[in-house]
């Protein structure tokens, strides 16, 4: 038999419409619609970009002027690099023993923790990771906030001046994102955001254009490229290590990448889709991310602004439609990405629940509504008061800490490192078998420890910053 005929026949091993046709009891409890896989690597670029470039994107220019022209675009394509390896890593543990063919699929990041590298580790990530998505939604809920209140402010200037007194809280705002977060968190699971992920990964590239522009039509106003080649005269070790945590925390996608891959289709294998998926998000992202920090620090220097929206927003009156259509596509996006990154803890505690509790009446509880003028609907009550729950929590947090760059640092370094390298590592050793002290196991072992210094680096600067900046 040929090689490619032999493939062939492996790929269409009944093993994979097996685990299809038969979902765990806990899948069916937390989740009452049924599985549909349909994604395509198109849909998952869309659910990637609308995850990864978020609030990090507009912290980008600032991270540039602390690091300067040479470290700063070399730290982000460094983080690329890392998360993109991470990636590749992390598409090959969805399904097991075999990355490819395997019948078992891991449908989440947790589970394939579990699965390879046993229950101890299983805690541990699922702790992080639920962490990560928690500072996600807080860090997205004060950007928000900010984009709703710049565009307030740009239309105030607009109107009375830069010399009027133009300054809002954020509160309002953080409290009308949070109102339709409660309502969108009802959708069920990731197949029922599409549409919504779709239209934010739009959006990501509508304002991070428009910031790009921004910046390239300061540069051109100037005449001159402003910045230097060590950063800012007056950066400190703690705006350093700040500054790569923002990084860090633009790239996000380790926390959801595995639920995105759960809704692909195959053939081909869902590995091979979401690598190529990968391929595409990380270039448009990284490319994008390069311009905007790049253009935003030449535009502005030693004045660069933590959020680079609002720099603009201050020093270039004349574009204030423009800044307001920017911030506007941010607000939109953020909705939707918050989804992205809520969806996947709202996925792993209802599964925890299912399976702790299986047979608890409550879970099945789903009365029926008929509104005058509306189609009759159910609302789970379960998912009601737990995803209503977390909306709260994050708001609360995010009004209690409203300060963008020291929060986004701080999720950044706390996650980047346990999640991005320190777990796909070991499942690759894991899965492939790879042993102690061969030339693979060497390299990628000095690659986590460094990986390892620079997050803990970036870490201690950015609690540093967050304590200093809410005395």
């Amino acid at each position: 038999m040929a090689m490619g005929e032999e493939a062939e026949e492996h790929q269409q091993t009944p093993l994979l419409l097996t685990s299809d046709q038969i979902p765990s009891k806990s899948t069916i409890l937390c989740n009452p619609f049924s599985i549909k896989r349909t994604g395509t690597a198109w849909t998952a670029v869309a659910h990637l970009i609308t995850g990864v470039v978020g609030s990090g994107v507009l912290s980008l220019a600032w991270s540039m002027a602390q690091l300067g022209w040479i470290a700063g675009p070399l730290a982000m394509l460094f983080f690329a690099a890392v998360t993109l390896l991470s990636t590749f890593l992390l598409c090959d543990s969805y399904r097991s023993p075999d990355p490819e063919f395997g019948p078992s699929r891991n449908r989440s990041y947790r589970e394939a923790v579990h699965i390879i590298l046993g229950e101890k580790n299983a805690l541990i990530c699922g702790f992080l990771q639920q962490v990560g998505l928690c500072g996600i939604g807080i860090a997205y809920t004060v950007t928000a906030a900010i984009s709703m209140r710049e565009i307030q402010k740009s239309n105030c200037y607009h109107k009375q001046g830069h010399g009027a007194a133009c300054e809002y809280g954020d509160t309002l705002y953080m409290l009308q994102f949070g109102a339709a977060q409660v309502l969108l968190s009802q959708l069920p699971d990731f197949n029922s955001i599409k549409f919504l992920s779709v239209v934010a990964a739009v959006m990501s590239f509508t304002y991070s254009f428009i910031g790009f522009a921004l910046g390239f039509a300061e540069v051109i106003g100037n005449g001159y490229v402003k910045g230097s080649i060590t950063g800012s005269s007056t950066h400190s070790v703690a705006g350093i290590s700040q500054a790569l945590g923002d990084i860090a925390f633009a790239y996000p996608c380790s926390l959801i990448l595995i639920k995105i891959q759960d809704t692909l289709r195959s053939p081909p294998s869902e590995n091979k889709t979401m690598k190529k998926a990968s391929m595409i998000a990380m270039t448009c992202t990284t490319f994008f991310y390069l311009c905007c920090g790049g253009f935003g620090y030449a535009a502005f220097g030693e004045d660069t602004p933590g959020n680079l929206l609002a720099g603009f927003g201050l020093f270039s009156g004349r574009y204030y439609w423009l800044i307001n259509i920017a911030n506007a596509c941010i607000v939109i996006h953020l909705v939707g990405s918050y989804q992205v990154f809520s969806q996947t803890f709202f996925a792993n505690i209802e599964k925890s629940i299912a399976e702790k509790w299986p047979n608890i009446q409550f879970t099945h509880i789903n009365p029926t509504y008929k509104l005058p003028w509306f189609p009759t609907f159910q609302i789970n009550l379960p998912r009601l008061c737990l995803r209503t729950t977390y909306v709260i929590s994050t708001t609360t947090i995010a009004v209690i800490f409203p300060y963008f760059n020291q929060v986004i640092g701080v999720m950044g370094g706390l996650t980047f490192w346990p999640l991005t390298i320190y777990f796909p590592v070991e499942m690759y050793f894991k899965q492939r078998k790879i042993e102690a002290w061969t030339p693979k196991w060497i390299m990628l072992r000095a690659y986590t420890m460094f990986c390892l210094l620079v997050t803990a680096f970036a870490l201690i600067g950015s609690i540093e910053g967050l304590i200093s900046a809410k005395l």
